[in-house]
């Protein structure tokens, strides 16, 4: 069966169990937003209130994790959306709506980024604390093997799938020493609740409770800084780094007074949310060209030219990123620039 046809059948099948077995019958449903997994998610409004009903095909996409994610968050006075109903066999949940307001689009004025932020940090602190042993017992671990999983992504989709680079013994050695220094900086932090996604995208602006927090079924227990720097070193919204680095500092401090173990000179708290984010952006270059050539979406490559120029700032800023800097430089950029110029961005 077709891709087309499978999505036909299983739209219709979430129909009538909305309609139907739900009782909303002749309410439509309606696109709610798009995913760079294979769920998707419809709006249906009946006398007035409006719900969101998600498809996750449960030979794809698990939905024991999301539940489980979205109840310990909601239990520790987070703002997530609640289940209304679910269908765990058939992969169909009817899910409260948080609205409409993206973080992504609302940042666009320059004016709210202060007090946004402010907010998103706040439950990320919250999520850090009151989460950590609640992970602890009940999410799986962000170890060193699936840390260095992901970066392989950069190797296998980025540099060979999207550039057709060909990774020479050279290459390989230099890959691999680089993924080892990331992954070992990782393992010396503190382990809390990581969201693993904590962006503009997945984050609404809501009326009470702000931020409304989204797509947090693939959280696991890893390294303090990650959160951080998927927020302030952001794939689709970029921040002068001077203003990003007085955010990370300052939530730094905060975590000290709740009894974090982090480093207090700012050059060491710096070191570990850079190289975190060396180690997220070198696994989103893979993904984002995985997501194009693997699964046909294409939306995510304009977003590639700042990924890349977090990777090499990061890289660049630090003794031990030189080889790297150097492969980018002399292997990555001239490619880059072509590649990109004849791809649908």
């Amino acid at each position: 069966m077709s891709d087309a046809r499978a999505h036909k059948e299983r739209f219709r099948e979430l129909e009538r169990w909305v309609s139907e077995d739900l009782g909303f019958a002749d309410n439509a449903l309606a696109p709610a937003s798009s995913d760079a997994s294979f769920r998707r998610y419809f709006r249906v409004v009946r006398d007035g209130d409006s719900c969101i009903a998600m498809d996750a095909p449960p030979e794809k996409e698990a939905l024991g994790p999301f539940l489980q994610v979205a109840a310990l968050l909601a239990g520790i006075g987070l703002n997530v959306p609640r289940v209304l109903a679910c269908d765990i066999e058939r992969g169909f949940v009817l899910l409260t709506d948080l609205g409409t307001r993206q973080y992504l689009t609302e940042l666009a004025a320059a004016d709210r980024a202060r007090e946004l932020y402010a907010d998103a940090l706040d439950a990320l602190l919250r999520m850090q604390t009151a989460g950590r042993a609640l992970a602890a017992e009940s999410l799986p671990r962000y170890d060193r093997a699936l840390l260095t999983r992901e970066m392989e992504l950069f190797a296998e989709w980025f540099l060979v799938g999207h550039l057709q680079i060909e990774i020479d013994a050279p290459a390989r050695a230099m890959l691999d020493r680089l993924f080892a220094w990331l992954a070992h900086s990782a393992a010396e932090q503190p382990l809390t609740f990581v969201h693993r996604d904590y962006h503009s995208r997945n984050l609404l602006v809501t009326t009470e409770d702000n931020p409304g927090i989204l797509d947090f079924q693939d959280a696991v227990l890893g390294p303090l800084t990650y959160d951080l720097v998927s927020l302030l070193k952001d794939c689709y919204v970029a921040w002068p780094p001077d203003q990003v680095r007085a955010w990370a500092l300052a939530y730094r401090d905060r975590l000290r007074i709740h009894g974090c173990t982090v480093p207090a000179d700012d050059a060491g708290f710096l070191r570990w949310f850079d190289l975190m984010g060396l180690q997220r952006h070198i696994k989103v270059l893979g993904i984002f060209c995985r997501l194009f050539h693997r699964d046909g979406k294409a939306q995510y490559l304009a977003d590639l030219p700042r990924v890349l120029a977090y990777v090499r700032e990061a890289a660049q800023a630090y003794p031990e990123g030189a080889e790297f800097t150097a492969f980018i430089a002399s292997r990555i950029d001239g490619r880059f620039a072509a590649v990109q110029a004849r791809v649908p961005v």
